[in-house]
């Protein structure tokens, strides 16, 4: 099939394209590339450089399904500026919507967030709950999803709200909880955690980018599913690092005791399964950082890297 994956030269991007060429898909990336590109090329691989915002910059003719990964991610940077966000995250989305409908675009799938939720004090957070968006960025990703929701006449429409991703990419990303800590251990032997009874849903990145691939061989599982297999604490999380590494931690005060949780029984049923845990993720980033194959630098942590390439990127 002819597969377009905006944003594909992120994080999960990086890790999904590859295995899409694997299966003898033709890839089209559309990706501004403000992180870089690392993608091998390949015969069945174009890339396109521009900004989604830009409809005149992809074509959508003879294009099968759309991966669609592009936004601002995470709290911090969408606040950075809302209005880039709104447009990038939201606005863009229409934008893509309407040029699909215009084509033979036979399967939209659409990356959500788990954090559309908001704060839920329910022990098992389902798809039918009621969202209750908190910040810029899942406020975004909920408009986005009504969009999506509202062309599913025109082709088939899965939308996946996934937790928080870890594990190793070659656009890789230190900002998220696992992989930070993990960082932090390794390179100060300490890792400092606010709070600590808080609790996030985690998912694998080869399990969140294996679903995406599950979702294009089975395009009539249309609907929403929660991704998100571990629901651990933060403190336990360091101590599953500490484990391995011998670093101490230092827990401090948190003025954010907001849990998160995520039930995934929909996406269960279907069907698909997760092969990766938290562990895994932690031991494959701490080996790649002591093999020194992961570098720590700016270009890991999102804000850092959008405020010092901010100038370029807000227009």
């Amino acid at each position: 099939m002819k597969i377009l994956v905006t944003g594909g030269c992120g994080y999960k991007g990086h890790v999904l394209v590859p295995k899409l060429l694997n299966k003898g898909h033709e890839v089209t990336v559309i990706d501004t590339m403000w992180f870089g590109n690392f993608l091998i090329p390949s015969k069945n691989l174009k890339t396109i450089q521009a900004d989604l915002r830009d409809t005149s910059a992809y074509s959508l003719d003879n294009i099968d399904v759309i991966i669609h990964l592009a936004s601002v991610a995470n709290d911090p940077c969408a606040d950075l500026d809302p209005v880039l966000t709104w447009e990038v995250s939201t606005l863009a989305t229409l934008e893509l919507l309407i040029k699909c409908s215009k084509s033979n675009v036979r399967q939209f799938i659409y990356a959500s967030s788990g954090s559309v939720y908001g704060v839920k004090t329910e022990p098992k957070v389902t798809e039918d709950l009621e969202l209750v968006p908190i910040s810029a960025y899942n406020k975004t990703k909920m408009v986005a999803e009504r969009l999506v929701l509202s062309y599913s006449d025109n082709f088939n429409v899965q939308i996946v709200r996934p937790a928080t991703v870890c594990g190793l990419s070659p656009r890789m990303r230190l900002d998220v909880a696992v992989n930070l800590l993990t960082a932090q251990a390794y390179k100060n032997g300490l890792m400092t955690v606010l709070g600590g009874s808080q609790v996030r849903p985690n998912i694998h990145i080869e399990d969140i980018t294996d679903l995406y691939l599950f979702f294009v061989e089975n395009p009539e599982l249309t609907g929403i599913y929660n991704a998100g297999f571990e629901n651990i604490s933060i403190l336990n999380i360091a101590e599953q690092i500490a484990e391995v590494s011998g670093a101490k931690i230092e827990i401090k005060e948190s003025n954010d005791p907001r849990s998160y949780r995520l039930d995934s029984s929909r996406l269960l049923k279907t069907g698909f399964s997760p092969k990766h845990k938290v562990s895994d993720a932690i031991s494959q980033v701490m080996n790649s950082l002591k093999d020194g194959i992961l570098k720590d630098s700016d270009r890991c942590y999102n804000l850092k890297w959008m405020n010092s390439i901010r100038e370029k990127i807000i227009i």
